[in-house]
């Protein structure tokens, strides 16, 4: 039952993206290859990764990882910061044009969030929150993110 009920929610989520990428294919706004939506959704997810961070959670050899990173710089849709504190390190940021025109998840999670708020009380929303606190930083090591 839990497994079945999170699935649904999950593969809700991942569905409506899709949707709302398509939509963009359709009226031909969107410029990326899938692989660069799911390198953007990475990079973002990681918090302005260094090339060498991006290639070693995806797997891949920094070469690769730099060609894929160069292609969306080219477009427009990331850019290099320079550290602050090593200056012969560069940092991954999606721009705002990437932020303004592939932020679907976001703004589906806020509406989403919205209704929880609606529909459940503070104390099952805070209880929610933290239960999905304790999945995401205890119960998937396998996935490593930098801090909030």
């Amino acid at each position: 039952m839990l497994e079945e009920s999170f699935d649904e929610v999950y593969t809700k989520f991942k569905l409506h993206f899709y949707q709302e990428i398509f939509s963009r294919f359709q009226s031909r706004e969107a410029t990326l290859t899938a692989v660069e939506t799911f390198c953007m959704e990475i990079i973002q997810a990681l918090k302005e990764p260094t090339i060498n961070e991006f290639a070693s959670f995806v797997h891949i050899s920094s070469p690769n990882a730099a060609y894929k990173v160069n292609s969306l710089i080219q477009k427009g849709y990331v850019e290099k910061v320079q550290s602050p504190y090593d200056r012969r390190e560069y940092h991954l940021r999606p721009t705002q044009k990437y932020l303004d025109y592939y932020n679907i998840s976001s703004t589906y999670l806020q509406e989403v969030m919205g209704r929880i708020k609606n529909r459940f009380t503070p104390e099952e929303t805070e209880q929610l929150d933290h239960m999905l606190h304790v999945v995401g930083e205890e119960l998937m090591p396998e996935v490593k993110m930098k801090e909030k």
